[in-house]
């Protein structure tokens, strides 16, 4: 792991407000939203159901990398957290369910850039600021 890699990773787990870490060359960055949700009638705290994650590798000699982001995402979030992506230039590649009788009900929704990470983290945080927490 290159120490410049892990600068940088910390760098972007600052902007977004979550915890990097360096896995496989590949930065990760994980943080979990505060959303209080039942799966089956049972509370749930787990990080499969509340996430928002990012990563960044495969930087070139321009400074881009492959970035990628997914968070989980209330059905009332959606199209003003897809406006503020677009807005900024972020692919919107998918938004899907990943549970059954959830309560509220939650997607996933993930996207995607080739660009500076640092610009990709300030992007992101931006637009996460519609989400609720």
């Amino acid at each position: 792991m290159s120490a410049a890699l892990e600068r940088l990773c910390r760098q972007f787990g600052r902007i977004v407000g979550g915890q990097p870490s360096v896995v496989n060359g590949v930065c990760l960055i994980q943080k979990f939203r505060n959303i209080n949700v039942t799966i089956l009638g049972r509370r749930s705290r787990s990080p499969l159901v509340l996430p928002t994650f990012f990563t960044f590798e495969n930087i070139d000699r321009r400074g881009r990398a492959l970035n990628l982001g997914e968070t989980v995402i209330l059905q009332r979030e959606i199209n003003p957290f897809i406006s503020e992506l677009r807005k900024r230039g972020i692919i919107v590649t998918a938004l899907h369910n990943h549970w059954l009788f959830e309560h509220p009900r939650l997607f996933y929704i993930h996207f995607e850039s080739v660009e500076n990470p640092i610009t990709f983290a300030r992007k992101s945080a931006a637009a996460l600021r519609v989400l609720r927490n």
